[in-house]
């Protein structure tokens, strides 16, 4: 059976173990442009010990951003910057690299997460801008009122998300992934709650999936074989007007026909109005399970996945095909090392760090009291009869390599 540390095909990219890193915001971009802050987060999680680091939720155009903080791949400039960024990351480790590509709809044109405690949304004193969305409905009375789009800007905005994945490709990301969740745009136009239209991109089902599943062929179009295409999926609303995972379910479907290699499943976000359940540990893993069953598509779990024996139990068991983490990994950048050795896994460290391995280091195991013993020749730091500072020097000389 499949554990957390066994590799996994998404499409052309193999991912080394089930271990992802999510999209985060940073809130560090200068015009859409990557900066040095973006090198020094991605390439701490690149040495992370996960398969998969995808980089943060990245503008289609520049009206999509969430903030002013936020990336873009809009121009050759941005591109160049991503371009160089890739460059500098790909031998760090082995993991895949990829990028998530979004707009923000009636929820762009925010504050940066520093400035939150004035208030999410931008006023025009800040820079604020002209926000697009299904319908004129604004996120609350804090928020302006976006312009309803036309077929114009429906247009314009599947050809943005088609040009940034192309210059994804030309940057070097291995995997491309769509943001269809959140209270985004393309989860604006999924939900009856934020869609009221009554042209042919709103009213059924069939219809409000039109524009989002749209989005995704044209992306695809743009993919080569190689490269790998996920989309980040609502599972359900929370609130009673709103889409549920029913209507996820045939959504998915569409997306694994048209060759979308996998799906994350979130929930929420929509509307200030739902009434969202106390997070527990795992809480959305339900979500992920269900939609590998009834759709066979592969399947990334999220949501309060920290603990490395829960993470594996999740993929043993079959409720997911890989684990996303957020949180968990900013607090502890190294956190797939560390769930290897609390599941006795012997796994590679770039040369510059081995002596903070397991089995060259006497103190791992009291720092880190859940690791399982590893006895282990891989990559040793000295030869075996330097003995004061390795763990069970003795064994691991008599270990074949």
């Amino acid at each position: 059976m499949a554990d957390l540390f066994t590799p996994l095909m998404l499409g052309g990219v193999t991912c080394p173990n089930r271990i992802q890193v999510s999209p985060m915001c940073q809130y560090s971009a200068v015009d859409g442009i990557a900066q040095d802050w973006h090198l020094i987060h991605l390439g701490g999680l690149m040495m992370s010990g996960a398969g998969l680091v995808v980089a943060e939720a990245t503008g289609v155009e520049a009206a999509g951003r969430i903030s002013h903080g936020c990336l873009v791949l809009e121009t050759d400039e941005q591109e160049q910057a991503l371009a160089d960024l890739v460059a500098r990351l790909r031998p760090l480790s082995d993991a895949s690299i990829g990028i998530q590509l979004g707009h923000a709809g009636r929820r762009a044109s925010a504050r940066s997460i520093r400035d939150r405690g004035k208030g999410e949304s931008l006023p025009p004193e800040e820079g604020a801008w002209q926000t697009y969305a299904p319908s004129a409905l604004p996120y609350n009375d804090q928020w302006a009122t976006p312009a309803e789009m036309t077929e114009d800007d429906i247009i314009r905005i599947t050809r943005a998300f088609a040009q940034a994945t192309r210059r994804a490709v030309r940057a070097g990301f291995d995997l491309v992934e769509c943001h269809a969740a959140h209270g985004y745009l393309l989860h604006q136009f999924l939900s009856p709650r934020t869609n009221r239209r009554t042209d042919a991109w709103g009213g059924t089902l069939e219809n409000r999936m039109r524009f989002p599943l749209a989005v995704v062929q044209a992306m695809r179009d743009a993919l080569p074989a190689d490269r790998a295409l996920g989309v980040r999926v609502n599972s359900t609303d929370w609130h009673p007007q709103g889409a549920t995972l029913d209507d996820s379910i045939p959504f998915v479907r569409a997306l694994k026909d048209m060759g979308v290699d996998y799906v994350t499943l979130s929930a929420g976000n929509l509307v200030p109005d739902a009434v969202i359940p106390k997070a527990t540990p795992g809480h959305q893993v339900g979500f992920a399970e269900r939609i590998r069953q009834e759709t066979g598509m592969t399947v990334v779990a999220v949501g309060m996945i920290s603990d490395p024996v829960q993470a594996d139990a999740v993929v043993r068991e079959g409720r997911a095909d890989m684990v996303a983490i957020g949180r968990a990994m900013l607090d502890n950048p190294r956190w797939g090392w560390h769930a290897a050795a609390r599941l006795g896994r012997d796994v590679p460290y770039p040369p510059q760090y081995l002596r903070a391995r397991p089995n060259n280091w006497t103190d791992f195991q009291r720092i880190h009291p859940g690791a399982q013993p590893i006895v282990s020749t891989q990559q040793a730091d000295r030869p075996s009869g330097s003995t004061w500072d390795r763990p069970e020097a003795d064994k691991l000389a008599a270990q074949p390599s």
